[in-house]
């Protein structure tokens, strides 16, 4: 007769998941944000007429990471959210929303402004060079930068939460 041990479950590692995606995640963003964008506007890249071909592909793949980080951390809340006891259930559950909130941005982000972006950048007339950006890219970069801004502040939230919950389980074990 064959008998099966019960699996202890342990939130230190769904809170070491999280906190390692959310770490990457930040980091990659933080890098994209304050070292690859400055430094192709500093070089002259954005001015060229493949910045748009180059700029979509970076942001396209970025994008689509961040929307895989954003359910990654939704999947470790939830999984926290159902084993740990009733006193967290209320800072899960914000928790939760707030990553429902970062999915939400990641996929604006990947099926909303990078495509609009790309489009408007774009310059199908290969006999009239494109001068001047279009009308409408500063508004998407404004919104885009916006969201940027608000989705940093989250990620920081999160990962903050998780850090703390991470020490103090480090205390009481």
């Amino acid at each position: 007769m064959t008998t099966f041990s019960k699996v202890d479950y342990n939130p230190s590692r769904w809170l070491t998941v999280i906190l390692v995606t959310l770490a990457l995640w930040l980091g990659g963003s933080l890098v994209l944000d304050f070292v690859i964008m400055p430094s192709m506007y500093m070089t002259g890249m954005m001015n060229q007429s493949e910045f748009v071909s180059a700029g979509s592909m970076i942001f396209s793949a970025f994008n689509r990471v961040e929307v895989v980080c954003a359910a990654v951390g939704l999947t470790g809340l939830m999984a926290l959210g159902i084993t740990l006891p009733e006193g967290f259930s209320n800072r899960i559950r914000t928790l939760s929303l707030l990553t429902v909130a970062l999915l939400a941005i990641a996929l604006t982000y990947t099926y909303g402004l990078t495509p609009q972006m790309t489009a408007l950048g774009l310059n199908l007339n290969l006999f009239n060079p494109i001068v001047e950006v279009p009308t409408g890219m500063n508004q998407l970069h404004f919104s885009y930068f916006g969201l940027e801004l608000i989705k940093l502040t989250v990620v920081g939230l999160v990962l903050g939460w998780c850090i703390r919950a991470t020490r103090s389980e480090a205390v009481n074990s």
